[in-house]
């Protein structure tokens, strides 16, 4: 948005510039305007009139990752044609804090290629390439970096401590448990539902057993397990009892074995089993880095049970040297033709894709070992696999809400667009959980243009995408773009239509009498 015409003391013509402000969460509400106040001032005072402004708002400095309008910006400096001479911004931090300082030093070098300087309006050096400046300039870099770090220090270290005084750090409950909300002394204020979220910063959340039947299933599948009986068995068994997992769907191997194998069971809470921190790559720790608060929950199962438990898994998988789970792996990719580790955890007569991943570091590797080269993610198609088949139940449900709020629906067959009272359209569309490179959280939503709904509803899957994360309902009148990418924080103009449930937009379907409306 331009901010009016400024000139400098000779009267000439201002030159073009744009500004560039960042924030790094929505609780910084006033850091953009405090940004933009003080490189208008500079702007006047150095002759430039300000013909756009680039705003970041809820992202962080980390990565070039997630800042859709600094992407916008370096675009536009690399077209060979921008509209402006300068750059302004507030200072070297909102830059970014690049944990090499010399990525920000090299974004600045692509500007400068191409005639435009960068101006940091707060700092006490003018970037003029002088000896001083650069040298300030660097330091600057260096400390907007370690500025990151230490607040990374200090964030794992308090995490650190709420896990040991037996707080949960995220995550969904799991089946047969439950997620409570307690406030800092420890009182009990209400038991959170599936995407629910505290809303004070000082509350905490404990686990806690669930209802009495998932206990009981537990308890089985343990029981079961110690006794010989394997994961799909169990799980057929279960399937058969008409049992579903906390997500509502058929048990697997897989979804068995993560019930035999995760200690919260047993009432110890483990935190940092995978890190990525300071957006940097995901990392699957070391066992002697988890940090392990014994006892933290009411146990669903005896310890002695868990143990034996975890001793034929163990067991199962140290039987085998690391020749015999290539040969394994081998035999595996000749019946199938393709590796994944849903393909590897679905079998029966080898160990879990975990182990794989633990023995050789990753399943690349250990595919790499056997001469497999995948040209696609097959993980990806799983899960597309998997939201497809989840796309008629999560419409189901909302046609449910929106009849149980006394509203008439409508469901188009071919394309399940939905009429509501014969007023306005609705269609649903699932937006996968993806991970960057550094690890970030991202979302991409594609607008059925061709159908033209007044509202979609856009279902944001969790991490491992087996259950909504929230939902953001948007109007077509406001949403002018057919595609979304979402990070997991996008600034008031889109994070405004976010919805932990339905409840909001099922209650468009409700009708009043002509006494309630009067």
């Amino acid at each position: 948005m331009g901010l009016g015409r400024t000139r400098g003391n000779s009267g000439d013509a201002a030159a073009p510039a744009v500004a560039y402000v960042r924030m790094s969460t929505d609780l910084q509400r006033y850091s953009t305007e405090n940004q933009l106040d003080r490189i208008r001032r500079f702007a006047e005072a150095r002759g430039f009139e300000i013909v756009r402004t680039y705003e970041d708002a809820g992202r962080s400095g980390l990565t070039m990752d997630g800042r859709e309008a600094l992407q916008r910006l370096m675009a536009d400096v690399t077209s060979g044609a921008p509209d402006f001479q300068a750059i302004l911004v507030y200072d070297v931090s909102r830059w970014g804090r690049f944990q090499d300082a010399d990525e920000g030093a090299y974004h600045e070098h692509v500007c400068r290629r191409a005639g435009i300087t960068v101006h940091y309006c707060a700092e006490q050096f003018d970037n003029d390439g002088s000896i001083g400046s650069t040298l300030l300039k660097a330091v600057k870099r260096v400390m907007a970096g370690e500025y990151s770090r230490e607040l990374s220090v200090k964030v794992f270290a308090g995490q650190c401590r709420l896990v040991q005084r037996g707080y949960r750090q995220g995550g969904m409950a799991g089946y047969g448990l439950r997620r409570l909300l307690v406030d800092e002394h420890g009182g009990v204020k209400a038991e959170l539902t599936q995407g629910e979220r505290k809303s004070l910063q000082t509350d905490r959340v404990v686990l806690v057993p669930g209802p009495d039947e998932e206990v009981a299933t537990v308890r089985r599948m343990y029981c079961l397990f110690t006794s010989g009986v394997g994961e799909r068995e169990i799980a057929d068994g279960l399937n058969r009892d008409g049992i579903a997992t906390d997500l509502g769907r058929v048990w697997t191997r897989g979804s068995v074995h993560q019930v035999l194998t995760n200690a919260k069971y047993v009432g110890d809470n483990v935190f940092n089993r995978v890190s990525c921190k300071l957006r940097q790559r995901r990392t699957v720790n070391d066992p002697s880095l988890w940090v392990v608060a014994k006892g933290a929950f009411t146990p669903l199962v005896e310890a002695h049970v868990f143990e034996r438990a975890r001793a034929i898994v163990e067991e199962r998988c140290r039987r085998f040297d690391d020749g015999e789970l290539l040969a394994l792996l081998t035999e595996l990719l000749r019946a199938t033709g393709a590796l994944s580790s849903l393909v590897i955890d679905e079998r029966d007569d080898m160990p879990s894709s975990s182990v794989y991943r633990r023995r050789f570091g990753s399943l690349l590797r250990a595919y790499r070992l056997v001469g497999y080269a995948p040209d696609r993610d097959y993980r990806y198609l799983e899960v597309n696999r998997r939201l497809r088949s989840l796309h008629p139940e999560v419409v189901a449900m909302i046609v449910a809400g929106l009849e149980g709020a006394g509203g008439e629906v409508l469901r188009d067959p071919a394309t399940d667009l939905l009429t509501c009272n014969g007023e306005f359209t609705a269609s649903v569309v699932i937006a996968r959980y993806q991970e960057t490179a550094a690890g970030s959280a991202r979302w991409r939503i594609r607008l059925d243009a061709g159908i033209a709904p007044d509202v979609t509803v856009a279902v944001r899957m969790g991490p491992e995408n087996s259950a909504p994360l929230d939902y953001y309902v948007l109007p077509r009148i406001d949403m002018t773009e057919p595609r979304l990418r979402l990070a997991e924080w996008n600034g008031l103009s889109l994070d405004g239509y976010r919805f932990d449930d339905l409840g909001f937009f099922f209650s468009l379907a409700a009708r009043a009498t002509l006494t309630e409306a009067a």
